[in-house]
C-alpha cells in the first residue's frame, strides 16, 4: 500500500513524522496547510469543506501512487466522513498520531473523532525516528530468505508484462519470489541486455512488491534436476492466452523499432 495518511490533532507531530517518512520512502509529501495555501484556497473549515479538502488530498495522492510512487498526506482528517473521502478511490495506510489530547483549535477539538481503525498508532513513547522506522517496516517489508519462496529462472530478454504477471502470481501463491537471471548477455542477437539492465527493469516492473522478491545473476542454467522427493512443488502457471502469447522477441522488436514521423 503506497497511499499513506498521517492524521491526528494539530500539534501532534504529523509533519515532523511525515518529513522523516518521505525521506525514507522517497515519497511525495502533501502537507494540508501548503495545499490549502496553494491549491485549495476556495475551501474553509466547515465540515463540508473539510470533506472536500480530504477528497482532493486523496486524489493528489492517487496520482502519485498510480505511477508506483509513495504519497504521504499530512493533515488532521478529523472525522469518519473526511477519512472516507480521502480513501474514496481505494484503501490507504493510516497512521494515527495520538500524542496530544487536544489541539490549538477548539472547533477542531470538538469535531475530531479518533479513528476506530488504523494501521499503526503513534504514541508519545518513542522518538520520531523510531516511529518512522516502525512504519517503514510495515509499508516496505524486508525479504526473508527463510520464508517459503517461489523460484523463477529465465533470461528475461527483456522483462515484459507477461513475465511480470507470472512472477506476481508466484508471489501471491508462495509469499515471495527469487528471480534468477541467466547469464546470457551478448551471446547472440536474442540476448542483448546486461544483467544490470534486466534487474533495473524487473525492479521497476515489480516496484509495488518491494521486499517480496530478490533478483540475482546465475550461470546460463540449461538443466534443472533434483533427486529424491525433497518437497519442491514444480508447477506451470497458466495465465491465459493473451499473456501467454507475449514473447521477449516481439517486445524487443517493438522497442527497437523507429518512432514513426508525425503526420502532417
Amino acid at each position: 500500500m503506497r497511499k499513506v495518511l498521517v492524521m491526528g490533532l494539530p500539534g501532534a507531530g504529523k509533519t515532523t513524522l511525515s518529513k522523516l517518512l518521505s525521506a525514507r520512502l522517497n515519497a511525495v509529501h502533501f502537507n494540508a496547510d501548503a495545499i490549502r495555501a496553494n491549491i485549495n484556497k476556495d475551501l474553509g473549515f466547515s465540515e463540508d469543506d473539510r470533506i472536500e479538502h480530504a477528497r482532493r488530498m486523496g486524489w493528489l495522492c492517487d496520482q502519485v501512487t498510480m505511477t508506483g510512487g509513495y504519497a504521504i498526506a499530512d493533515f488532521i482528517c478529523p472525522t469518519p466522513a473526511t477519512r472516507a473521502a480521502f480513501s474514496e478511490a481505494g484503501n490507504s495506510f493510516v497512521v494515527f498520531v495520538d500524542r496530544v489530547q487536544s489541539g490549538r483549535f477548539e472547533d477542531t477539538n470538538q469535531m475530531f473523532v479518533p479513528p476506530a481503525e488504523y494501521n499503526i498508532r503513534v504514541t508519545a513513547n518513542g522518538a520520531p525516528d523510531y516511529w518512522a522506522e516502525e512504519i517503514v517496516r510495515k509499508l516496505r517489508p524486508i525479504f526473508d530468505p527463510q520464508k517459503p519462496t517461489a523460484l523463477f529462472v529465465g533470461r528475461w530478454q527483456p522483462f515484459h508484462d507477461g513475465h511480470k504477471a507470472l512472477i506476481i502470481e508466484g508471489i501471491n501463491r508462495a509469499g515471495q519470489a527469487c528471480i534468477c537471471v541467466r547469464n546470457t548477455a551478448g551471446i547472440d542477437e536474442n540476448n542483448p541486455f546486461s544483467f544490470e539492465y534486466i534487474r533495473a527493469r524487473i525492479e521497476h516492473g515489480l516496484r509495488e512488491y518491494d521486499g517480496r522478491y530478490i533478483v540475482m545473476s546465475v550461470p546460463n542454467i540449461s538443466h534443472i534436476f533434483y533427486g529424491r522427493d525433497v518437497g519442491y512443488k514444480i508447477e506451470q502457471l497458466a495465465l491465459g492466452e493473451k499473456l501467454d502469447a507475449l514473447s521477449a522477441t516481439s517486445v524487443r522488436k517493438r522497442e527497437s523499432a523507429a518512432w514513426p514521423p508525425p503526420s502532417r
